[in-house]
């Protein structure tokens, strides 16, 4: 094969014919080394249909790769080939790590602050909708999306999807141990349109919402199935992988040791190590996270106060994907108000966590964002991509909690600051006092401190005054209070949902 060029972090792809007949998915087998000087990666390879082999490959270190294939078929065994890997495009700052233990970094270094939504069966609907979808996110500040591989059979959600995602057999039934190329090419090519918008791909390989049988494969199934998703996604730089929607929902016939098993299946196949969670669906059922194949904690809770707990339990990112949605549909997940969502994002942000978007606003033909995409109809999206905008000017490493869990006032309000404290946050919530010098520095003059209206995205400097003095409160033996705060203090207007930004001055 000539040489190929292609950016660091961008993807290669070589095919080559092989045999058709039987069934190549379960009786061919094969994969790749590919060398860079003395280092070699091992790449496989999967059946893409029609007697097609391909392997995809992300390289990840700057200049000349070479690489050879190995197979027990002759027709795919000591296929050779090079390629150049050039530096990355503008934009192209490669797959998202975890960095400073609970935060998140690409692999160039550049923060990444985790502003994700949920489109479900997104890519199973209308290719008219898919490409609503793609607009839409466009024009939003996300940067991760969760989405399924399956589609989804489930209130609002109860269309034909697109394609099939296993062949059928002469009996019309999917047939489990082949896998449909025309519907695992086209979620490909969303995953590839995805990342030309600098979204991350959050895929949910399992859910127990299915009436097509996908969530009963056999373990021997589950495991090839995954074995086939590494093989095919892992060279896309903006690949997470999330084992599964409510994992708890299936326990009962996928037992703890199979997911652990899929875990180690993703570890051996996934080359680059992608982001690794898995997701609950009760509220007490959260997965042990402390697992060291899992990179970081994915859950879903309303009770966002508590994301400074579960990072102390987990000591790993936390993403909260599911604080509930703003919306207006029957179920009480689904239907908060813009602006308590908003609400609960902010607090989790200033707990040293991030969370997670969705939008189920009910429609005459279903058709709801949380579900399938298209259009977004609701508000808390532009107040999402004002954080997002605001913590991005100034967050270099991550935001800390700016006390321990339970301390006073931080069981109350919420704050965090970057680094060595350049940059504070300090978020009110339901309080709204009217003066606050709590978590303000010691130093009045290297900074200055701005007022910020969540909702109606309004930035206003504010004026320091004398830090106010607390009455001493006696708490049994122990006197707290009696000592100003803070070097200065600032006024506040009486009004809920407002935040300190606190910046030394430049």
């Amino acid at each position: 094969m000539s040489d190929a060029t292609v950016e660091k972090w961008g993807v290669f792809e070589a095919s080559f014919d092989g045999p058709s007949d039987g069934n190549p998915y379960l009786d061919v087998a094969f994969d790749a080394v590919f060398t860079h000087k003395s280092r070699e990666v091992r790449i496989p390879g999967f059946y893409d249909g029609n007697g097609t082999y391909r392997m995809r490959f992300m390289p990840d270190v700057e200049g000349e790769w070479s690489f050879v294939t190995r197979s027990r078929t002759a027709a795919l065994d000591g296929k050779t080939g090079s390629l150049v890997a050039t530096a990355p495009s503008t934009g192209n700052h490669g797959p998202v790590r975890v960095r400073n233990k609970f935060h998140f970094a690409y692999a160039d270094g550049t923060p990444f602050l985790s502003f994700g939504t949920t489109c479900y069966a997104w890519t199973h609907q209308p290719l008219e909708m898919q490409k609503q979808t793609l607009e839409t996110l466009g024009k939003t500040r996300f940067n991760k999306i969760r989405m399924g591989v399956f589609p989804k059979d489930y209130p609002y959600n109860v269309n034909e999807p697109l394609h099939a995602c296993f062949e059928r057999g002469a009996d019309g039934k999917e047939d489990f141990d082949r896998p449909n190329p025309a519907m695992f090419q086209h979620f490909d090519k969303q995953v590839a349109a995805l990342c030309g918008l600098g979204i991350e791909a959050d895929i949910i390989i399992f859910h127990p919402y299915d009436r097509w049988g996908y969530a009963d494969m056999s373990a021997e199934q589950d495991f090839r199935y995954v074995e086939y998703l590494a093989a095919r996604l892992s060279a896309y730089r903006n690949v997470w992988w999330s084992l599964a929607n409510e994992y708890d929902f299936l326990i009962d016939t996928k037992p703890m040791e199979q997911w652990d098993r899929y875990f180690h299946i993703l570890e051996e196949n996934d080359p680059y190590q992608h982001l690794r969670s898995i997701h609950n669906g009760d509220v007490t059922a959260n997965f042990d996270h402390r697992k060291p194949w899992v990179t970081h904690t994915c859950i879903q809770n309303p009770d966002v106060k508590r994301t400074q707990e579960w990072r102390n339990a987990y000591g790993k990112p936390v993403v909260n994907d599911e604080p509930e949605y703003e919306g207006d549909i029957l179920q009480s997940w689904g239907n908060l108000s813009a602006q308590e969502l908003v609400h609960r994002f902010w607090i989790t942000m200033a707990r040293g966590g991030y969370a997670g978007h969705g939008e189920t606003y009910s429609h005459p033909d279903d058709l709801i964002w949380w579900a399938k995409g298209g259009e977004l109809h609701g508000e808390a999206w532009k107040r999402i991509g004002f954080l997002r905008d605001l913590l991005e000017a100034d967050v270099k490493h991550g935001l800390e909690p700016l006390g321990p869990v339970g301390e006073w006032p931080w069981s109350r309000v919420s704050g965090v600051r970057d680094g060595d404290g350049h940059f504070r946050l300090i978020y009110f919530g339901e309080h709204q006092p009217v003066i606050w010098s709590s978590g303000l520095p010691v130093d009045s003059d290297d900074y200055d401190v701005d007022l910020i209206d969540t909702w109606a995205m309004t930035i206003t400097p504010l004026q320091k005054v004398e830090a106010p003095v607390p009455h001493p409160t006696r708490h049994g033996a122990i006197v707290r209070g009696g000592k100003p705060d803070a070097a200065f203090g600032v006024k506040v207007p009486r009004k809920p949902y407002q935040a300190l930004r606190v910046r030394r001055k430049r």
